[in-house]
């Protein structure tokens, strides 16, 4: 059975179906008990934007709510996890990773490696990420590609709601650590969910959108403004494909690679900063592997090299648009036609 459900509420059903089939499944977090048996409160209030709203009735001795302090809980999150717990923190935005980095790449990312492979911490650390919500420049951050550095852990950005229930119930029970983002714009964004429990496994890309001409690669937010694109540049005659990398480590190169053999162009679309991104990694990795099959340049589209702006008008501008994603596929095909035409 399925039927439409947003990305918010998505999340809020994983978490709701792992807790109820798992008692070691608890929840940690700012706010997401807050609120709760107070004087004309009659629910806690889910966290910042309300994601887990209604989970504390049905899981009270699973919920936990925290001080404001990303160190303290994170921390004590990774801590629990070594000793049979299966934590979910949730900070409210990915770019408050920073207060707790160390207990992240110093420690969680570590145990296994530094343990001879025995020891275990099965911990997800949530956030929401990217911008485009008007919240300036410390709460909309697109930082993915800095944990995708770290070894140790596994990270994750679905584009949809199908995707995220799925991918967080994988990340739920997996037995490493995973980042799990979500794009804050992309939480009413509605498809089909099923109702019931599923996990879609780590490391495997969705091609969202067959084409012939060029490859589109991306995820999170940048998945539907690149098929945007490609809907205006099929009216064209030119025919993307576009595909979804859903995770980020481990990162699904084989179903990339196979896709750019067959249509010989690239463009990478990445809301991070262009210097060591995703789209910069996925590039270099075409270029070593399947340079002979590229008929032109690779393109990137991403975010500047700048803070995220407050001002609305600088904030569109700021984030890769579908125009802007269509003009990149303009000016791959225009150079694959010069090469032919000077060879």
């Amino acid at each position: 059975m399925a039927r439409t459900l947003s990305m918010k509420d998505a999340i809020n059903e994983a978490l709701d179906q792992e807790m109820s089939r798992d008692p070691t499944v608890v929840m940690m977090g700012e706010d997401i008990v807050g609120g709760a048996g107070a004087a004309g409160e009659d629910d806690a209030w889910g966290g910042v934007l309300g994601v887990s709203k209604g989970l504390y009735a049905k899981h009270p001795k699973q919920m936990i709510d925290t001080p404001l302090s990303e160190s303290a809980y994170v921390g004590a999150a990774i801590g629990a996890a070594t000793c049979g717990l299966r934590p979910v923190a949730e900070l409210m935005f990915i770019d408050f990773m920073g207060v707790c980095l160390d207990q992240i790449y110093n420690q969680a990312a570590k145990f296994r490696y530094m343990f001879g492979g025995k020891a275990e911490t099965p911990i997800v650390i949530r956030a929401m990420c990217g911008a485009g919500f008007r919240a300036a420049a410390q709460h909309s951050q697109m930082l993915t590609p800095i944990f995708t550095h770290i070894p140790g852990l596994k990270v994750v950005c679905p584009s949809n709601a199908y995707d995220t229930k799925g991918l967080l119930i994988q990340a739920i029970r997996d037995n490493d650590p995973v980042i799990f983002l979500e794009h804050k714009n992309l939480y009413a964004s509605e498809c089909e969910v099923p109702e019931e429990p599923y996990a879609i496994p780590f490391g495997e890309a969705n091609v969202v959108r067959e084409g012939s001409d060029l490859t589109i690669v991306t995820y999170g937010l940048m998945v539907p403004n690149s098929l945007a694109a490609a809907e205006t540049l099929k009216k064209e005659g030119i025919d993307v494909e576009v595909i979804d990398l859903r995770t980020l480590s481990p990162i699904d190169m084989d179903t990339v690679i196979e896709s750019v053999e067959a249509t010989g162009r690239l463009v990478c679309v990445d809301e991070a900063h262009p210097r060591c991104s995703i789209a910069s990694d996925v590039s270099s990795v075409v270029a070593q592997k399947a340079f002979s099959a590229l008929k032109a340049p690779i393109e990137m589209v991403t975010a500047p090299h700048s803070p995220v702006p407050f001002s609305p008008s600088l904030e569109d501008l700021y984030i890769p648009s579908p125009d802007r994603i269509a003009d990149a596929v303009r000016r791959t095909m225009a150079a694959g036609k010069q090469k032919v035409a000077a060879q």
